[in-house]
């Protein structure tokens, strides 16, 4: 059963978080399950964990973000839409839904920001996933063509099944029929009067991605204390040597790889996602329990 619960932004913006399990299941031994955050990327919306969330619910706490501006939050005409403002949203909803210490689960812009959250407060963050985005910068020349991208867009869509055709064949950016990225995108739109059309603001984000496709990011990076996996996409836009680059400036980072999935590695391939990412996340789940031990002893005998 998923369940909605409003949470507030770092400046007070309601944003809405989804707990995918309810009541939250209970760990080995009755003991507190792991939380874990799953944080889409630009465009994206928490429901797009929705087949993850499921076998994560077998022995973890997973909750799904709308960050600003996406899925059911708040879409501010002024913003902000800056890197503070979504690390500090999502600083704000791991406290107050009790997920600390958790694990972050981020795709995309969701996994930079994920990183700079365990930079700024590793007491919040266990562990991390890194799912196909890049350290390094993409530029000037990669916002324009976003832009132009964006202008592309035949708004708006008479039925979802145009949607899905267009994302899916149409788009000049498909190298290949891609049903997968044809229902990710069908996902993200909602009927108007005059037919169907994103529930984001392409202009917003743009302004999103202008905070953060001009940097870098590899000081944060190696700011990261916690065990890290950085995952790509082998058809993904995470090049192999720039994500082997990343594990190495990780102090505790780990590879992986998921074969013939493309940028939306958890949405084109879900079998391979999760055998890459589970493994990663119980040894997580265990290294917890065994602190916990330590801390509290022993069983006590009857």
């Amino acid at each position: 059963m998923v369940r909605r619960v409003d949470v507030a932004g770092s400046d007070g913006l309601r944003l809405s978080a989804w707990e995918f399990a309810d009541p939250p299941k209970q760990g080995a031994e009755g003991e507190r399950a792991p939380g874990v955050l799953l944080l889409h990327g630009l465009m994206g919306r928490a429901a797009h964990w929705t087949s993850t969330a499921r076998w994560l619910s077998e022995r973890h706490r997973p909750v799904g973000l709308d960050q600003r501006g996406h899925g059911r939050s708040e879409k501010p005409a002024g913003g902000p839409f800056t890197r503070d403002a979504y690390v500090c949203d999502v600083e704000a909803a791991i406290e107050q839904l009790g997920l600390a210490p958790v694990t972050l689960v981020g795709h995309a812009m969701g996994a930079l920001t994920a990183w700079q959250l365990a930079a700024k407060r590793p007491d919040l963050v266990a562990g991390l996933v890194i799912c196909d985005m890049r350290a390094s910068a993409p530029g000037a020349a990669s916002q324009r063509e976003w832009e132009d991208w964006f202008e592309a867009w035949p708004l708006p869509f008479a039925t979802l099944a145009d949607v899905r055709k267009w994302f899916g064949e149409d788009d000049p950016w498909v190298e290949r029929p891609n049903p997968a990225r044809g229902e990710f995108f069908a996902e993200v739109m909602a009927e108007s009067p005059d037919g169907w059309r994103p529930v984001f603001s392409r202009r917003q984000m743009l302004e999103s991605r202008a905070t953060w496709v001009y940097d870098a990011h590899w000081e944060e990076l190696a700011q990261v204390r916690c065990p890290t996996l950085v995952l790509r996409g082998i058809d993904g836009q995470l090049g192999r040597a720039e994500a082997q680059e990343m594990v190495r400036v990780l102090p505790r980072g780990e590879y992986a790889e998921v074969a013939d999935a493309g940028h939306l590695v958890h949405y084109d391939r879900p079998e391979g996602w999760r055998a890459a990412v589970e493994p990663f996340l119980d040894r997580l789940a265990e290294e917890r329990r065994e602190d916990d031990r330590e801390v509290t002893g022993p069983p006590a005998t009857p």
